[in-house]
């Protein structure tokens, strides 16, 4: 079974959901410490003046908090900043009309924790997008250890036989524990087409709200990586 782990971001970008489409189960690697100024509460969309930052405001009160500790600030009003600001950007994208009414109502709601929020917001998205992959929180596996070795102790327990990671990992994982445990290792490398978009020439690194709204039905069409992965451990 391919098993992917990665921490929940804010409306994340394509190559998010694609990464969780690869893989037979998605756990959202939720017990690791929370880090600001990072993807767990923001996110960029894109206007006629580049790209700009939809940000949850969240209480930070220690180095130790985790991504699962971590609540968001309900009494700044970013729900209604954010929903006044896709309105203004992509009211003339084609296919916003189809998708408004469900994405507000959920971005309307009351959540106590960051982890909460993206977890409700990613199954949304991946319904519009078709993807079905099961989704877990490592916080239930309660795993194990320091850095590779608590993840190898997280797949384990998962009962995967590969593991996808994002290719930024390459500078920390210690791939002998792979071999030692006969745990498959593969990096997803993102190389996607290029899709119609609202003001000048392309932005791909923006929320995948983007690809919804101006590609709608066509979504999947650009979702998926046109690079196979990189195997690192066979």
């Amino acid at each position: 079974m391919k098993v992917g782990v990665i921490q929940s971001n804010y409306l994340p970008w394509r190559g998010y959901f694609d990464f969780i489409d690869d893989v037979d189960l998605f756990i959202f690697h939720d017990d690791l410490q929370y880090t600001k100024h990072d993807w767990r509460n923001r996110n960029k969309i894109k206007t006629d003046r580049g790209p700009v930052w939809l940000t949850v405001p969240v209480h930070y009160g220690r180095t130790s908090q985790l991504i699962c500790e971590t609540t968001i600030d309900s009494s700044q009003p970013w729900n209604r900043r954010h929903m006044r600001l896709l309105e203004s950007w992509y009211g003339k994208a084609p296919h916003f009309p189809v998708y408004r009414e469900e994405l507000f109502e959920i971005l309307s709601r009351p959540f106590e924790t960051i982890s909460d929020l993206n977890i409700i917001l990613c199954r949304w998205v991946m319904d519009q997008f078709a993807i079905k992959t099961p989704l877990r929180r490592s916080s239930e596996f309660r795993p194990k250890g320091m850095k590779t070795e608590r993840l190898i102790d997280l797949l384990g327990k998962a009962g995967a036989t590969t593991y996808l990671s994002g290719p930024a990992a390459k500078e920390y994982l210690d791939v002998s524990l792979f071999r030692r445990h006969a745990i498959r290792l593969e990096y997803k490398r993102y190389d996607y087409e290029d899709y119609p978009q609202l003001w000048g020439g392309f932005l791909g690194e923006v929320t995948a709200l983007d690809l919804l709204f101006n590609a709608g039905p066509k979504s999947r069409e650009y979702l998926k990586s046109r690079a196979p992965n990189e195997i690192a451990v066979d």
